[in-house]
């Protein structure tokens, strides 16, 4: 039987730490606020159409008592008067509400094949869906593409199927929005999902840094208006996408799948039958679909800091490779101290897939330089994006395995594209744009 996956934390003083005498500063970093850790700006470079359409949606269900909202912005194809062949592009993960100009910029980008005007100049009409609170429940904001997927249904003129999916998190959100919908015998009119990036089996922050936005956030003044440091991490997004999850910077035992909220999400994903059947299904991965991960070391340090006083450090490792009781880093302030390491935690950092650049935003809100080759880590494997068939809660699964050499029926996809390097996650590539627009306009 397989290790279980653990963190393990100890809180013991250790030789050279001492407590801050009067004149000591005992603050993180001096420059150091409140503001959401692992959060992606919005894109400002660039210039955006309005939209035909604007739609206000209020979620076609609640979930925990909370029912969503959002907002759709439709750009009709020219020569359009109406919908024709509508396609809903969804929002993905971030914090707080959705910017849907900056969701058109990052997509139309010159460099990433103008994925949005051709998709416009081909006679298909773009509607792209924001979601006032990205970091809350994916059930909830499914709610809102359901919303979306109706309301597109009853002004479409004519009967061209939709073509419905979303980016990273947005590509869950419809992938249960479309599944529930089948179950529930409510017609989608749907012809094609696809998905962009997206984490099916479950994406990955290291936990070195997942503890460290906790830790280092209790230093810092709260300011009235303004969210804590580690609000992305504690929401309920987060908690259902993270394959390996950690509550706070104490938090001791298993990683895979610890949060309830992903537990239940998986359950209630399988009793839809986990992918909406009627549509093609076909997505694209920002990760090397040839087994080449990123040129980090198991075990290495990605940076290790402290002040002159050394009442305040932060260290962090890159993952190791399972192994029992393996050190990823250490943080302190005065005599609260934190030393982690792990067991039966595979090696992701390093691994093919889109990447965030973790190490290097939390170094930057640390005040500590850091060598570039450490700033980004895998965000999602590319066997997660690719819905590779395996058990999303275990991963029982070789996360560096060379998808390239694979029959397809291996992915619950009917068709997919891996980049051919591992870029930036949701990143539009010129090879992924031709591919789904290829598709998209059969």
């Amino acid at each position: 039987m397989a290790q279980q996956a653990e963190i393990h934390v100890s809180r013991k003083i250790v030789e050279g730490v001492q407590a801050p005498s009067g004149d000591q500063p005992v603050t993180p970093a001096p420059h150091l606020r409140q503001h959401v850790w692992f959060a992606t700006e919005d894109v400002r470079a660039g210039t955006a159409p309005s939209p035909t359409f604007e739609w206000s949606l209020q979620g076609a269900y609640a979930h925990e008592g909370k029912t969503a909202t959002g907002t759709a912005h439709v750009f009709l194809a020219p020569g359009h008067r109406n919908l024709e062949r509508p396609l809903i592009l969804a929002d993905g993960f971030n914090y707080g509400p959705s910017d849907l100009p900056g969701l058109w910029k990052h997509f139309d980008k010159k460099e990433g094949g103008n994925f949005l005007t051709r998709l416009r100049d081909s006679g298909i009409d773009v509607i792209l869906l924001g979601f006032d609170e990205r970091h809350t429940y994916i059930q909830a904001n499914a709610g809102v593409a359901v919303a979306c997927i109706e309301r597109a249904a009853s002004e479409r003129i004519g009967s061209e199927p939709l073509i419905v999916g979303g980016v990273s998190m947005g590509g869950m959100i419809t992938r249960y929005a479309l599944a529930r919908m089948e179950s529930e015998d409510h017609d989608h009119q749907t012809g094609t999902y696809f998905s962009w990036d997206t984490p099916h089996n479950g994406a990955w922050i290291p936990l070195i840094l997942q503890q460290m936005a906790y830790f280092f956030e209790s230093f810092i003044p709260e300011e009235p208006g303004h969210p804590k440091q580690a609000e992305l991490i504690r929401s309920p997004a987060a908690q259902q996408l993270l394959w390996a999850w950690v509550e706070n910077s104490k938090y001791e035992g298993p990683v895979a799948t610890s949060s309830k909220l992903r537990t239940d999400f998986l359950r209630e994903l399988a009793s839809y039958g986990n992918f909406p059947m009627r549509p093609k299904k076909i997505g694209v991965a920002n990760g090397h679909g040839a087994g080449v991960g990123l040129k980090l070391t198991p075990g290495e340090t990605a940076f290790d800091w402290k002040n002159r006083y050394n009442t305040v450090s932060a260290k962090a490792l890159v993952q190791p490779d399972k192994g029992e009781s393996e050190p990823i880093g250490s943080m302190h302030i005065a005599l609260e101290i934190r030393r982690s390491s792990t067991t039966a935690v595979p090696a992701l950092d390093g691994v093919p897939g889109g990447t965030l650049g973790s190490f290097g935003m939390v170094a930057q809100a640390l005040g500590i330089e850091v060598d570039e080759r450490f700033d980004s880590t895998c965000f999602v494997p590319a066997v997660s994006a690719i819905a590779l068939d395996f058990d999303p809660a275990t991963w029982d699964v070789d996360p560096a395995l060379d998808i390239s050499s694979l029959d397809r029926d291996r992915s619950d996809l009917d068709d997919f594209l891996c980049d051919g390097e591992n870029s930036p996650h949701s990143e539009p590539r010129r090879a992924l744009t031709d591919f789904l627009v290829n598709h998209f306009t059969r």
